[in-house]
């Protein structure tokens, strides 16, 4: 076997293994439960991965303040879910999500997500007085929401942003 052909088996080889992990979530984009949540941004550029915004994703609470969690902890272990489209954050005994408090109502899920953007793309997270950065995510089985899109909440009117 040649080198051109050594080369060429291992581009091959490459090009399947990325296009079986876009087909995944290519796939699961089209299948997982998907819902709006309210975000709060930070960390918007980080020269080694690019740009981007982290994404701290709120959720409704599926549970009451008295419910257990480890007495060390100000952290809940959660499993989230939709429900009349709202994501939702209820008590996990095992492979879970943290999420800490909120108030009354809501958590924050522990562990941001990153939403990353085009270059010519204005920072979606500098937002005006009166509006909410909120995000489309899809709810696998296991782990973290997945962002898809994002919107802008304002006067009650969810609008999605065009980044494209």
């Amino acid at each position: 076997m040649s080198s051109l052909q050594k080369g060429l088996l291992v581009t091959a080889a490459h090009l399947a293994i990325v296009l079986t992990v876009a087909g995944k979530y290519a796939m699961d984009r089209n299948t997982l439960p998907r819902v709006w949540a309210l975000v709060t941004p930070y960390d918007p550029n980080l020269p080694i991965r690019g740009r981007y915004v982290r994404l701290a994703v709120h959720a409704h609470q599926g549970f009451r303040a008295t419910d257990e969690r480890p007495a060390y902890s100000p952290f809940y272990l959660v499993t989230l879910s939709t429900e009349g489209g709202k994501l939702i954050a209820t008590p996990a005994t095992q492979d879970g999500l943290y999420a800490r408090p909120e108030g009354s109502s809501s958590v924050v899920l522990n562990d941001p997500i990153a939403f990353f953007l085009p270059e010519h793309v204005p920072d979606p997270s500098i937002q005006a007085t009166g509006t909410e950065l909120w995000a489309e995510v899809s709810i696998p089985k296991k782990g973290p929401p997945r962002p898809v899109r994002l919107g802008i909440k304002k006067d009650g009117v969810l609008t999605p942003l065009n980044l494209n």
